[in-house]
């Protein structure tokens, strides 16, 4: 499967973006998909997860009741509604999928053999 991120961009805080992934090549509901992010000079972390098939989500305690994680199986693409922004929420955001990933390792980015390039979000007044 391809992944291409989209929708990043410059917001202030307390605004909301929207980031989509589409699926090229295979059904993304076979796969496992998640949203991780970077910011320069820390570790890629784990932001929210959908399991495949069920639809099941987890989210970071940092994005919870923030963030919400989605998936169009007719556009075949993931996404991931972000609101009440933060300027800590800056940082490059990957998708990725995986048809193995089973919900305990879902915030684990080693698991995760397909990634779609970065975008970046950027929370500043």
């Amino acid at each position: 499967v391809q992944l291409q991120a989209s929708g990043g961009g410059l917001v202030q805080p307390g605004g909301s973006l929207s980031l989509s992934c589409a699926a090229s090549g295979r059904t993304i509901s076979s796969y496992t998909t998640a949203w991780f992010r970077q910011a320069p000079g820390k570790e890629r972390e784990f932001v929210a997860g959908m399991k495949r098939s069920s639809g099941t989500t987890v989210y970071a305690d940092s994005v919870k009741g923030r963030f919400t994680i989605s998936r169009d199986n007719a556009e075949n693409t993931v996404y991931l509604q972000m609101n009440s922004l933060k300027p800590e929420d800056t940082a490059v955001y990957y998708c990725a999928a995986d048809p193995r990933i089973i919900l305990s390792s879902m915030r684990s980015h080693p698991d995760y053999d397909y990634w779609g390039q970065g975008t970046q979000v950027t929370v500043s007044s």
